[in-house]
């Protein structure tokens, strides 16, 4: 009994984090599109909690820059500019090309080994032609890529930026690459890995992160400095 008692708090404290992973994911897939508010009230009906672990999950999605208040009328999802499309793939970039180069320095084998499992998982969705499926598994791949550099600032840098990518995906999906070419990209990056070539991995990472602001953005990206 007394075991139990000492867990209770983390069981109080998780509600809030399972709630904040369903707004997440909801913020994510476009259930809730940007520029929707968020009543708590209603939010706490279908979550079927108090506000006090709503309104924690809701700080949490502020916190990290999915969720923006608005002086006496609530909380909204953000809404993505083509400035926010750049910015957020230009910081990727910062973010992973920085981790190509530690996974380079590290456990090469190691990383080759988990972003293989990563890019067979999006060779299987890439043959169902589903995007929303590619879109996960395109995802996952990056995730994995930071989590390879072993520093796990890099990571939780990274995840907010792949909700908001995931974001802008959801609701530009024409401009998505086609399968074959997804996994390609992709494909070729493992391959640097495994080949130990940095020099390699680093221009297909920059290609990569700025072909994907081309798509999405027809102004094109700003120049790197």
């Amino acid at each position: 009994m007394s075991e139990l008692g000492e867990l209770e708090p983390v069981a109080r404290q998780s509600t809030a984090e399972l709630i904040a992973a369903q707004l997440r994911s909801a913020v994510m897939y476009g259930v809730f599109a940007p520029g929707t508010q968020l009543g708590e009230a209603e939010l706490a009906a279908r979550f079927e909690v108090s506000r006090g672990p709503l309104r924690e999950a809701m700080q949490r999605l502020v916190q990290e820059g999915l969720l923006r208040g608005e002086r006496h009328r609530g909380l909204f999802v953000i809404d993505l500019s083509a400035s926010d499309v750049r910015d957020i793939y230009l910081a990727r970039l910062a973010i992973e090309r920085t981790s190509c180069q530690l996974i380079m320095s590290g456990n090469r084998g190691e990383a080759v080994v988990r972003l293989a499992e990563a890019l067979d998982n999006l060779v299987a969705a890439a043959a169902n032609r589903d995007r929303n499926e590619m879109s996960d598994a395109d995802q996952a791949f990056h995730q994995t890529l930071v989590s390879c550099s072993g520093n796990s600032r890099l990571e939780r840098m990274a995840q907010t930026l792949l909700v908001e990518t995931r974001m802008c995906l959801a609701a530009l999906q024409e401009h998505y690459p086609e399968p074959d070419e997804l996994v390609a990209e992709h494909r070729a990056l493992v391959d640097a890995i495994s080949d130990g070539d940095e020099q390699q991995l680093i221009s297909l990472i920059e290609a990569h992160m700025l072909e994907s602001i081309d798509r999405l953005v027809p102004a094109g990206p700003p120049p790197l400095t």
